[in-house]
């Protein structure tokens, strides 16, 4: 195939940054292809104030980039992982996911050298109820508070004083220069990360032969059964992206190794769950310890 394919795109500077480094790599693997950008302005970025849960979740920063596939305004959408919703619109699907970087949440903080170290009473700033929720069982003594805007944004209000320390994706920091800002990569046995957590996903139109062929060159096959089989618990519980969920895999050999997690909006009912697996079975075994948090009452914790 010749021509051109249109990647959209939010336009901060780490969806950016993912844009282009998908354009990258479909021009390496594909240099006969045009590779065209477009940035678009999502409900997400548009409003910064209201908490995540209020205006419809993580997928608010996905939604536009859909509607623009569905309409032949682009051809793929390239998005966190993270932040795309367990359950896709009719005609779309992922067909390709990037290689992983570091997927542990990260603790960024200006005059202590770990969370361990923060006096009682520090204020902690974090976008995620995950996030907060599970930290929170760690240190109950510090004070989590819901905290929107960019990487930039969220920095700057940390380094005005306005927070002790704040809560980011290592992946997005490195991804931006500034690796130097975190403080401790939190261990994922404390803080189990988001499903398809440091990972870049392509999105399009599911009927788009041509496509789908051409991403396959830039699939990396081991994050993708790992996000796979992440989204496959979110997926199962029925869940948005902004519900206090996690399951983050790691494939080990030949094995896949699945962590779970579920709470209720106040984190005093939390389910964690463990499994493994031979990596054939991996979705199996996802479908086996969803069943298990249902039976534990999860539904009932979501519904909360």
């Amino acid at each position: 195939m010749t021509g051109r394919i249109r990647i959209a795109t939010r336009e901060s500077k780490l969806a950016m940054w993912q844009a282009h480094y998908v354009k990258s790599a479909l021009q390496a693997a594909h240099p006969q292809i045009d590779v065209e950008i477009i940035g678009m302005t999502t409900e997400g970025d548009r409003n910064k104030v209201s908490p995540l849960s209020q205006i419809g979740g993580k997928g608010v920063f996905v939604k536009e980039l859909e509607v623009a596939l569905l309409e032949n305004r682009a051809d793929i959408a390239v998005h966190s992982m993270k932040d795309v919703p367990s359950i896709l619109p009719a005609g779309l699907s992922i067909e390709a996911i990037c290689q992983r970087e570091d997927p542990r949440d990260a603790l960024v903080c200006n005059h202590y050298t770990s969370l361990a170290d923060l006096p009682a009473g520090s204020k902690i700033g974090s976008s995620s109820l995950r996030r907060r929720l599970q930290l929170k069982h760690k240190r109950p003594d510090l004070d989590y508070i819901e905290l929107r805007g960019n990487v930039g944004t969220r920095l700057e209000r940390l380094d005005n004083g306005d927070f002790d320390a704040i809560i980011l994706a290592t992946a997005g920091l490195i991804r931006l220069g500034l690796s130097e800002r975190i403080t401790e990569r939190i261990d994922p046995l404390v803080s189990i990360p988001s499903a398809g957590q440091g990972a870049v996903g392509i999105e399009c139109r599911s009927d788009d032969k041509d496509v789908i062929g051409l991403l396959k060159a830039i699939n990396h096959q081991q994050t993708f059964d790992e996000v796979v089989c992440e989204r496959r618990v979110s997926s199962g519980l029925g869940a948005t992206c902004n519900l206090p969920i996690a399951a983050f895999a790691v494939l080990n050999g030949e094995n896949m190794r699945l962590s779970t997690y579920v709470s209720d909006n106040s984190g005093e009912r939390t389910i964690k769950l463990n499994g493994e697996s031979p990596r054939g079975d991996a979705i199996m075994m996802a479908d086996r310890l969803t069943q298990e948090m249902i039976g534990k009452g999860a539904n009932e914790l979501i519904g909360s």
